[in-house]
């Protein structure tokens, strides 16, 4: 059971009790409408089904499970809906809730330019123009992305080219005053060379021109990835876990 006093009833109260945390900044977009809870230092938030993950926490792992736990038997969260937590371990939600998946990834972030890279390539931002060459690019290198050409949370796309053919891309999915880069994706037969790095740093560059902070996502197992990261000054780091209840 939540009490009264545990329930944020708008966007601002919810910024207020996560300390304003960038995390929370992303997630919570200034438009979106949000119901919170807190309890003994964890926050989590509820935004609609259709705006991405159906809930969000930050704090204590045991304390927003207990969130989850109450807002299931309430009926407010129920099968099919994902969330990302706290990281935590898949043992603690059993016989408290279905889980039909569960996985690590890290949320880093960064307010300062990342140091010119290698033979660094320039990036470009895309336009509609190149949508046919995107399209082809993601379904080779990265089917699995959920960042997508026609992606509606997709602001612009950036990209790098290589004698007429565009050889990596990358999505800016920016909202609220945080940055944020999703769905890099580098041709196949061009891994290794650095392109990964410059279109890491070029779209860092862009976004903080327009945010303070600019973050990213990756899941914990992509060390290749976490390595990159860090050595471009994403070294601000919040552990997670989505889950999907069942």
């Amino acid at each position: 059971m939540l009490l009264d006093d545990q329930v944020l009833q708008d966007r601002a109260a919810i910024l207020d009790a996560a300390g304003h945390h960038p995390f929370a900044r992303h997630a919570l977009g200034p438009a979106l409408p949000a119901t919170g809870y807190q309890r003994e230092g964890a926050v989590l938030w509820l935004v609609p089904t259709r705006h991405g993950p159906t809930g969000c926490a930050i704090g204590p792992a045991g304390p927003a499970l207990d969130i989850c736990v109450a807002l299931a038997d309430s009926g407010r969260l129920r099968p099919g809906h994902r969330l990302h937590l706290p990281r935590h371990d898949r043992a603690p939600l059993t016989g408290r809730l279905a889980v039909a998946e569960h996985h690590h990834w890290d949320f880093h972030w960064t307010d300062a330019p990342p140091p010119a890279q290698p033979d660094e390539q320039p990036v470009v931002r895309l336009t509609d123009a190149d949508t046919p060459a995107l399209e082809a690019l993601v379904d080779e290198a990265f089917p699995s992305t959920t960042s997508r050409p026609g992606d509606p949370r997709v602001i612009d796309w950036y990209g790098i080219r290589a004698g007429g053919r565009l050889v990596a891309c990358g999505a800016d999915r920016s909202q609220s005053d945080v940055g944020f880069i999703a769905g890099l994706t580098v041709a196949p037969d061009l891994r290794g060379r650095g392109l990964g790095a410059s279109l890491t740093a070029g779209m860092t560059r862009a976004l903080l021109a327009r945010h303070d902070t600019v973050a990213l996502g990756v899941y914990t197992h992509n060390v290749g990835a976490v390595r990159l990261y860090r050595r471009l000054g994403f070294t601000n780091t919040l552990p997670l876990s989505t889950v999907r209840l069942g």
